[in-house]
């Protein structure tokens, strides 16, 4: 049997593919998944210095298109797009 990494796609919008420098990237997770709530620090550990921690800190999740009210409450098992959806302002 051979043994498939399990990975989730995340999606960069706005501000959060300007600090980045990319639309979207692939990250490996642990067999037994990660929390939504805890992305961020491995996204923010993957680009150090980048003023991402400033830009996730304003921001929200989508998973799947679903726009996610709790982060907490949702396990990322791979194969999921997670999506970083900053603030839009308008006049």
């Amino acid at each position: 049997m051979t043994d498939r990494k399990k990975v989730i796609t995340v999606l960069y919008f706005a501000a959060a593919s300007t600090a980045t420098g990319i639309t979207e990237e692939e990250i490996d997770i642990a067999d037994e998944g990660v929390s939504l709530a805890s992305l961020g620090e491995i996204l923010v550990a993957r680009h150090p210095e980048t003023g991402l921690d400033e830009v996730l800190a304003g921001s929200q999740w989508s998973v799947d298109a679903s726009m996610v009210d709790d982060p907490a409450s949702v396990m990322l098992k791979g194969g999921e797009e997670v999506a970083v959806i900053c603030p839009v302002s308008g006049g």
